[in-house]
């Protein structure tokens, strides 16, 4: 990952981290030619309202702190999952059984994922 990069992915934890979204999971994807993204960032909510209030904590940290807005967001309108998209860095808050369903973090079964510890 490039300093760029790891700045981008940082912001993204913390902006998590201000929201007390759970279960981090940040996946280093630059190995893998045919991935849309550097890392995915994956997080979970614990109802719609929460997942909608920590993507929002996202999109204002990083602009606050980092400068940037996502290219992209999809998702607001069920908020069982969010997907931020800062080019290089892709954000996932998912709602518990969403995050079950689709299991983002097999879908790349050969890169590394690194699990950032809950702050309760």
């Amino acid at each position: 990952m490039d300093s760029k990069t790891d700045d981008i992915v940082s912001l993204v934890v913390e902006g998590i981290q201000e929201r007390k979204g759970k279960k981090i999971s940040v996946i280093d994807l630059a190995g893998i030619p045919s991935a849309p993204a550097h890392n995915f960032v994956i997080c979970q909510g614990t109802s719609t309202s929460h997942v909608t209030a920590v993507a929002d904590s996202v999109r204002d940290y990083v602009c606050k702190h980092g400068g940037r807005k996502p290219y992209r967001d999809e998702g607001y309108r069920t908020a069982q999952w969010i997907v931020l998209d800062y080019g290089e860095v892709l954000l996932h808050v998912f709602l518990p059984d969403v995050r079950d369903r689709y299991r983002l973090e097999e879908l790349w079964g050969d890169a590394p994922v690194k699990e950032i510890p809950d702050l309760d």
